[in-house]
Order: C-alpha cells, then structure tokens, then sequence
C-alpha cells in the first residue's frame, strides 16, 4: 500500500538519522520532509505561536523523495506545518527521527522526537518515533535489517486516539541484537543525571551548567532494560488529555 509519509525529527535536516529513515521509508509511499533548520534536540513539545515561521525547500539528495523543507522552528512546528499546509491531503503518517540516541524512560518527556510525534497524533495523523541508541550513527546494518518490516507492521497497526508508536534500537551490530522486545512500559524513573552546577562570574552573575550523567539500569519489562540487554524495545507514547 503506498501512502503519504511525513517525516521529520529534531537534529536538524543534515542529520544522519533523517536521512537513514527517508531512504527506508520512500519504500512505502510518497515521502515528503519536514525538518528543524538547525539542532533543536530536547525541545520537547514546544510550538511556536509569537512570530512567523520561515518554510524553504532544500536539496535533500535522497532519490524517491517527493520534497522536503527546512523549518526555523521545533519539531512539532514541522509537524504542524507539514500537516496542515503543505497538502490539502494529510499525510497518513508522520515519523519521526531516526534520533542519535535513545527516546527512553523519563527522558522522553524532553525530547523533541516524541513532541513532534504527539503533535502529529494530536491533530489526528497516526505517529511512530524512531531512536537510535549510537549517537555517532556507526554500524547502521541493525537499522537495514530491522526497520523496514517494522515500519511495515506499525504503519498499519491501529492507536487508540493521542498515542504514538516508539521504537528504540540498541546500540549494537545487528548480529547482537537480541531481537524485539513489544509493548515494553517506559521506565519512570531517570534515564540521566541531572545535576546543575553554578559558577559565579561577577556580584550579579552566574553561569549554570546541566551536567548529564546516564543510568543504565531499569527494571524487567522496561525500555531501558530491554536497549541495555541490547533488544528493540517498542512500546507507547501518550499525549495528556
């Protein structure tokens, strides 16, 4: 079945990940992107209300792609715009990523991947976040090997209303990976660490500086279990209601 596919993400239109996703992706339909113009990780669901957003075509230099657009804007304002301006067709589903690095635990509450991903679901476009666990992007064999026929069974699997889909691949070769682990529950607790340390500067000023420090422990049946024990992990998202 051929279908209108949407995709964005939030390291920005250069990013390896968007790139990985567009060339499996464009096997299934039509494909158009959406993307941040420049980094805009941990944007969580931010949209942008008090000034214009400028939209631009880009060269994207993917085959198969039918167009794609940089956005001075969050995630899910490429989400939005994507949706509801540039057809007046909407797309069948959006997806979003693939992220350098893992969408687990109570990190997800930041991350702009999944916010882009529950804008889309909430205004009624089904949504799958796609995360990567390798931040540098190496042995990329798990992603050919895995991705098409999931994207292929969770493009047709139904949501219940304002829930999304994600997927998280572990960071290993796909001749270690353990296999697929569904329906995980996302850890509640810390994925990072973070302390904030403050250096005084002057009598009026100081700098504050988020110290990340990652923990690699999470209980049975969870996202960060199944990634650290080097298995897909596929669980769900849900927006507030």
């Amino acid at each position: 079945m051929s279908r209108r596919i949407l995709i964005t993400n939030d390291d920005g239109i250069d990013a390896d990940g968007i790139r990985k996703l567009a060339e499996i992706a464009r096997g299934f339909g039509e494909v158009t992107i959406v993307a941040p113009d420049t980094q805009r990780s941990a944007a969580s669901h931010h949209c942008t209300f008090m000034r214009p957003l400028t939209l631009k075509k880009y060269d994207f230099g993917v085959d198969g792609i039918k167009a794609a657009y940089t956005l001075d804007g969050a995630p899910a304002d490429c989400a939005r715009v994507g949706i509801l301006t540039l057809s007046d067709d909407r797309p069948d589903v959006l997806l979003s990523g693939i992220n350098h690095g893992y969408n687990i635990s109570s990190d997800i509450q930041y991350s702009g991947t999944i916010g882009a991903a529950l804008e889309a679901a909430y205004l009624g476009v089904p949504a799958i976040a796609v995360s990567y666990g390798n931040y540098e992007f190496k042995a990329k064999d798990i992603l050919d090997r895995y991705l098409p026929e999931l994207l292929e069974e969770y493009m047709a699997k139904p949501l219940p209303v304002n829930r999304i889909w994600n997927i998280n691949f572990p960071d290993c070769r796909a001749d270690e990976c353990a296999g697929i682990l569904r329906d995980v529950v996302m850890d509640p607790d810390d994925y990072y660490s973070d302390p904030l340390r403050k250096e005084q500067l002057d009598d009026e000023t100081w700098t504050v500086t988020a110290t990340a420090k990652r923990i690699w422990e999470g209980p049975k049946g969870s996202d960060l279990d199944a990634v650290v024990n080097r298995y897909i992990a596929i669980g769900t998202v849900t927006n507030l209601t």
